[in-house]
């Protein structure tokens, strides 16, 4: 019912930068709160960043001061702008939608969470 898209993982050097891109199929992107997670090899999925629909964001304390969420309803689309990247940073990126279960646009959702197929996102030291 919900596709989420991400695209603009990979491969880059400690200090470098990489912009992800989450697209949502649908309508309810306006409506979501949507959120990026990161897991790394071995541990859980965390949160990274978050942006409500009135475009409230919410940083994980590492992410703080090197990380930029941000949303386009237009494009139905969230970014994470990351820079001055570490090697604890790398891990798979997943975007998050968020809302109440519930009627929208003529389609019942069952679900409150959605979530892509993730990213790879590598930093070397």
């Amino acid at each position: 019912q919900v596709q989420l898209v991400e695209s603009g993982g990979g491969l880059v050097q400690a200090g470098g930068s990489l912009r992800l891109s989450c697209a949502a199929s649908g309508s309810i992107f306006s409506i979501s709160a949507m959120g990026w997670y990161r897991q790394a090899p071995g541990s859980q999925r965390e949160l990274v960043a978050r942006i409500t629909r009135g475009d409230t964001t919410y940083y994980a304390d590492s992410a703080k001061g090197r990380f930029t969420i941000s949303r386009d309803n237009a494009k139905n689309t969230v970014y994470l702008q990351m820079n001055s990247l570490k090697p604890e940073d790398t891990g798979v990126y997943y975007c998050n939608a968020n809302f109440p279960p519930g009627w929208y646009s003529g389609r019942y959702y069952s679900k409150s969470d959605y979530w892509g197929q993730g990213t790879q996102v590598t930093v070397s030291s």
